[in-house]
């Protein structure tokens, strides 16, 4: 995985890892990623805000690892399967009828060497497991962090955003975007969005004067 992009794509946006940009904000986890085998018991809880790249991470990760991903709400009583790199997003959605099925899910891939990576944008402490024996072990996980964009990170996710609504911004308003917005994922998705509908609903450019009037209003 070389240099790339972090954010929780929505469908249809570029998920490879040429798309996902690396920066102080994601490096250790982009890192832990790549190294399964140095993961104690090889099981790993990848925790950051929503929208910082968790997903896209987690399909690098898939894709790199011929792994099973599934997303926690939807795992059954019943769940099984024979994969040995097991991919559980957003796990703090596990189901409690679930729960049993997880917990034996971990110990098999324990037993047979198999590799657990675990998606939240909560701590493991924080997760509502109700079954005693599951909770401690996934309280014992262990947990690497993606921070609040730096920025460069987050002038790159602008920059994508806007690409992947085939807009090419002039490089000023990016600057100006990245210097204005609160530092977070969830800010840059929002400003983007915005941007692009005002511009349709208004016929107008997405300049840095639609995005003052954006700005300001939102004070």
């Amino acid at each position: 995985m070389s240099d790339q992009l972090a954010f929780n794509w929505p469908t249809g946006v570029a998920l490879g890892p040429d798309d996902f940009f690396v920066s102080e904000a994601n490096a250790q986890a982009y890192a832990m990623l790549g190294a399964p085998d140095t993961w104690p018991e090889r099981k790993l809880a990848l925790i950051g805000p929503k929208g910082s790249g968790k997903s896209h991470l987690a399909r690098i990760f898939q894709s790199q690892n011929a792994g099973q991903l599934v997303a926690a709400a939807t795992i059954t009583a019943d769940f099984r399967t024979d994969a040995q790199t097991i991919i559980i997003e957003d796990f703090e959605e596990i189901p409690t009828a679930a729960e049993e099925a997880v917990f034996h899910l971990h110990n098999n891939l324990r037993n047979a060497g198999g590799t657990l990576l675990l998606t939240s944008d909560k701590p493991p402490s924080l997760w509502p497991v109700a079954l005693p024996d599951l909770a401690s072990r996934m309280q014992a996980t262990t947990v690497v962090q993606i921070t609040n964009p730096d920025d460069a990170l987050l002038s790159a996710l602008i920059m994508k955003l806007f690409a992947d609504r085939q807009m090419n911004p002039q490089p000023h308003l990016v600057q100006y975007l990245a210097t204005r917005i609160e530092r977070s994922y969830a800010a840059a998705a929002d400003i983007v969005a915005r941007l692009d509908v005002a511009a349709l609903a208004q016929g107008r450019k997405i300049n840095k004067s639609l995005a003052a009037e954006l700005l300001d209003n939102s004070d």
